[in-house]
């Protein structure tokens, strides 16, 4: 008989967990993000900015999801995702931003540029369920 050892059938098995990447300059939100989402089966990195972000990115892989704030130092959201987009093309996850932003043409810009969807800041885990149902990544 042809049996596999057990660690090498469990790891076959097991599902691949989803990843999302947080990227946002405040640690407050990036806690609140990463919690709401973690009970959503995700496996969650951060980032303090889009720099970062790209970094992580390059050196772990694209997650399926990434949350990007508007409004970052040293690059912005829309910034990070027109260089996502540049780099990855439609290997690019789906983007969400969340951010204080509701003036329609920032939406537009980011919609534009290839974000996925739009949240605005302060959500709460309902509002964040109805966004990503609404994507199709939970």
């Amino acid at each position: 008989m042809n049996e596999q050892p057990q660690d090498a059938r469990t790891a076959s098995a097991a599902p691949t967990r989803r990843r999302a990447l947080v990227v946002d300059d405040s640690r407050m939100v990036r806690r609140a993000s990463r919690s709401i989402l973690e009970e959503f089966g995700f496996a969650v990195t951060e980032a303090e900015d889009g720099a970062e972000a790209l970094a992580r990115i390059k050196a772990g892989g694209m997650p399926d999801l990434i949350t990007l704030d508007w409004n970052m130092p040293n690059m912005s959201g829309i910034e990070t995702l027109r260089a996502l987009r540049a780099q990855y093309g439609d290997a690019l996850g789906k983007v969400m931003f969340c951010t204080t932003n509701t003036d329609a043409i920032d939406i537009h810009k980011g919609i534009d540029a290839g974000a996925t969807e739009w949240i605005v800041k302060p959500f709460d885990k309902p509002s964040m369920r109805a966004k990503l149902e609404k994507i199709g990544a939970i």
